[in-house]
């Protein structure tokens, strides 16, 4: 026998096994986390190496960026369950409330503020269901301590701007706290609300006729998808916004 004809019949016998090693689908995770939690991404990537999965060998990651459109991210949740994801991972408010209303037969893991008080789970200790996850609920104090903050760093501030979806529960429960504590630290706040991202050039600007003198970012996607924006039009301000909620100052326009 030739080296030649050794070479095809070993070919011949390989070929089935190597084509049925490439069809065998590994299991899939869907990932819907807006961008601007890229690195969360980074950080699931390798907790799952750690664990021994690893990306492209024995598991595949779907990622998709949330729509902000409601109805967009229902659709989105349905084209990733017709992928056959094993499980869902979310991020947010919105993507994670989306998922409980497309009512997937599969586990969903989220990363929210108050899974509680937002309808999603029953409790933290027994949330029920197919979802769970990780809460980033931050106790009252924590809203009237970015107040706290602020007057510490810029005693001269009178005035604070709150940047906050009135749609999150978790930022109006803060703004409810950060208005009964404002009046005794002598400030007065001023409510910015971003639904979505169409707000951001109006709350801008109602930021500059009312003279803000402070901005508190809240956590929430819509900040979050924007903090490029927002920390552009504060040029002279040396803070930045904090992705789990934070304070910052800008000069009076």
């Amino acid at each position: 026998m030739t080296r030649r004809e050794l070479m095809l019949m070993l070919g011949a016998v390989s070929a089935p096994r190597l084509l049925g090693a490439q069809q065998k689908a590994m299991p899939m995770v869907g990932w819907l986390v807006f961008e601007a939690a890229e690195g969360g991404l980074d950080g699931f990537r390798q907790g799952l190496s750690e664990l021994g999965y690893l990306e492209g060998q024995n598991i595949a990651i779907e990622v998709r960026t949330p729509e902000e459109s409601d109805d967009r991210l229902v659709e989105q949740i349905r084209d990733l369950a017709r992928l056959n994801i094993k499980v869902l991972i979310t991020g947010g408010v919105p993507a994670t409330l989306a998922a409980k209303r497309a009512a997937l037969p599969i586990p969903v893991v989220f990363i929210m503020a108050d899974p509680v008080g937002s309808g999603v789970v029953v409790s933290l200790a027994h949330p029920g269901g197919t979802m769970t996850g990780q809460s980033l609920a931050i106790e009252e104090q924590f809203a009237g301590k970015w107040l706290e903050l602020l007057r510490e760093a810029a005693p001269q501030l009178s005035r604070i701007a709150y940047l906050w979806n009135p749609a999150n529960h978790s930022s109006a429960s803060s703004w409810k706290t950060m208005q009964r504590l404002a009046p005794a630290l002598g400030l007065t706040l001023q409510s910015v609300e971003l639904r979505d991202r169409k707000d951001i050039d109006d709350g801008f600007a109602a930021i500059i006729r009312d003279r803000a003198e402070g901005v508190i970012v809240d956590s929430d996607p819509v900040n979050g998808s924007n903090q490029t924006r927002i920390v552009e039009f504060t040029p002279q301000c040396d803070c930045r916004p904090s992705t789990s909620g934070g304070a910052m100052s800008i000069p009076a326009a």
